[in-house]
């Protein structure tokens, strides 16, 4: 049976170089202790910050300087935990810094409620008296527009004291999903026996043999329904994790609570949802084309990853994904291929799965080091977009971390997939225009059509689950499984329409969405890819002013609202429209399709 490697038998130059966050777990654990340390002293700025400009700056200072020590503390240890998840040392040192990490906003959690007991006025007049408060003008405009959010320093405490618990959710998720569960083997269409993981789950479901596929997806989701009751108690406790906090800060929903940190009005999630409905009917005409070029007489769920292109070879090595990749995106420039180039060759990428790591891909990293990127390279073109995806977040991190103060490095979340998708936008440009063959051209087009549906119309299905399951629990209902799993059946209707046939298994699916476990996240994942198509065909349409205008974007970080930020770069996500442009582009590559 092929079994996932251990870490140990990964080769170096293939594994992360967490050095930059900390050279080693003992030196870890004196950067740990020296961030702990510090934290009493917030003590002597309680009931002060009012009293002159220089002591709110001090505080505000020592808060942004200790927020940059444990970030590195805090990444360095999870991103040891994710090497392998079953590995106590690692395991140990996530749990420390979620401990920490619940230290640190207690101790500071008496800032923005003494901040906002200072009169509008003397604000005013302490940013004109003290010219380093300026840096914070915009953290302190934020902090002004939540107001009424903001509780009295013994509720902000306890809220704080709280976030210990409330991770346990998405923690016991997470040890479920990345180190207990096994998800059994199956024989591939070589005859082989292949054990079924997170990482090996995709390329199994694209395999042109439908016993194989069929096989695969029973073996997953059966590991998913013998645990299904702790699953459904889990996410309902996380739902409910997120009704508390917004209950407690006074907003009328989980998605108010969770939009406004970003300023996001709740408009874009509802027009998202209602543009994509408009286009549904695209959707069902890709499931017909899909059920028809696969010659069945019923598309299941488990033919939706099958290639309907015949004959290709879909299998890429690393290197020559990132040949391709730098060809794609020198139109970005030299200095975006450089930074790119130093990412590879630097330790910022964790490349092939072994056994307890943790599944998907992700850009994660420190202000005070640099971006990482972790992934479960398997081989495939879908591998190939993957780096391209998560090189976007690591640009977009670096340019915004070589640019902005620690107080503005990071960017709002609903800006953090633009950058990705851009990326695998300018690929899939370069790959359609330098390829002759056209079978292959066949199998690019049909592949940009999954990338909009798994992005836009599967991640809004999603954002509708999310949506129905708050409100579900607002009203006090009980969020059981049969509950979940209904509804969840119901959107796969909807959304594949009366072409596809919904077999059981998938009404299970929801239980291994491990974005749930961050409220509101994923509908950014649509209007993203919206933006990001948005940017690619300006890049490529105009060149180097483009460019230089969406380098500008990348680098602002938090500095300014995303609203704003995406507005000053020519694309406005309060509106419709960019969605309905992005769809139109989808209904364009469907015309071809069927035409090729």
């Amino acid at each position: 049976m092929i079994s996932a490697k251990k870490r140990a038998e990964i080769a170096p130059e293939f594994k992360w170089d967490l050095s930059a966050l900390a050279p080693s777990d003992a030196e870890w654990q004196i950067r740990f202790d020296a961030v702990q340390s510090r934290l009493p002293g917030f003590a002597a700025y309680k009931n002060t910050l009012a009293a002159s400009a220089r002591n709110l700056l001090a505080c505000l200072s020592e808060a942004d300087g200790i927020g940059e020590s444990f970030e590195a503390v805090y990444v360095y240890a999870n991103m040891r935990k994710h090497e392998d998840g079953a590995e106590p040392a690692g395991q140990g040192m996530a749990e420390k810094a979620d401990t920490l990490a619940v230290k640190l906003s207690s101790a500071t959690s008496f800032m923005e409620p003494e901040i906002l007991s200072i009169p509008a006025e003397t604000l005013a007049a302490f940013m004109a008296e003290e010219p380093g408060l300026r840096v914070f003008g915009h953290y302190l405009d934020n902090l002004n527009r939540q107001r009424e959010h903001i509780l009295s320093p013994e509720m902000e405490e306890m809220l704080a004291n709280v976030g210990e618990i409330a991770v346990g959710p998405e923690n016991i998720f997470e040890m479920l999903n990345d180190a207990d569960m096994k998800f059994g083997s199956v024989v591939n269409e070589n005859g082989e026996e292949v054990e079924v993981t997170h990482g090996r789950y995709g390329s199994l479901m694209e395999s042109p043999n439908r016993d194989v596929r069929r096989n695969t997806f029973v073996t997953y989701y059966d590991s998913f329904h013998r645990l299904k009751n702790t699953l459904a108690a889990t996410y309902g406790a996380s739902v409910k994790k997120d009704l508390f906090y917004s209950r407690a800060r006074k907003y009328p929903s989980a998605l108010a609570a969770s939009l406004s940190g970003n300023n996001i009005p709740e408009e874009v999630y509802m027009n998202l949802i209602a543009t994509v409905r408009e286009f549904l009917p695209q959707m069902h005409r890709y499931v017909r084309l899909r059920k028809k070029r696969l010659n069945l007489p019923e598309l299941r769920m488990y033919d939706v990853y099958a290639p309907i292109v015949p004959d290709i070879d879909t299998n890429i090595g690393y290197d020559d994904a990132w040949g391709k990749i730098m060809k794609a995106l020198a139109v970005m420039g030299p200095e975006y291929a450089r930074v790119l180039e130093t990412a590879r060759e630097s330790g910022w990428i964790d490349v092939y799965e072994n056994e307890g790591k943790r599944s998907g891909a992700y850009s994660w990293g420190a202000y005070s080091a640099h971006p990482y990127v972790l992934l479960n390279y398997d081989g495939k073109i879908d591998d190939m977009f993957t780096i391209a995806h998560e090189m976007g977040h690591a640009l977009h991190a670096h340019y915004s971390w070589t640019t902005q103060p620690h107080v503005y490095g990071g960017h709002g979340i609903f800006l953090a997939e633009v950058a990705s998708t851009c990326n695998e936008a300018l690929l899939m440009a370069w790959l359609r225009e330098n390829t002759s063959d056209p079978a292959m051209k066949a199998y690019l087009v049909n592949y940009f059509l999954e990338q909009f549906k798994g992005t836009v119309f599967r991640q809004t299905m999603f954002a509708e689950f999310e949506l129905h399951v708050h409100e579900m629990a607002d009203r006090g209902e009980p969020l059981t499984l049969e509950a979940l799993n209904a509804y969840y059946r119901g959107l796969c209707g909807a959304y594949f329409g009366p072409d596809m046939v919904i077999d059981s298994q998938i009404d299970m699916e929801w239980a291994r969405i491990p974005h749930f476990y961050n409220d509101y996240y994923v509908f950014q994942y649509a209007t993203g890819f919206s933006a990001a198509i948005a940017f690619s065909k300006r890049i490529l349409r105009e060149g180097e002013p483009a460019v230089r205008a969406y380098t500008e974007f990348l680098k602002g970080g938090s500095s300014v609202y995303p609203i704003d930020l995406l507005k000053t770069a020519g694309v406005d996500m309060s509106a419709p429209l960019p969605v309905r442009e992005a769809l139109t582009v989808f209904k364009e590559l469907l015309d071809e399709m069927e035409s090729l």
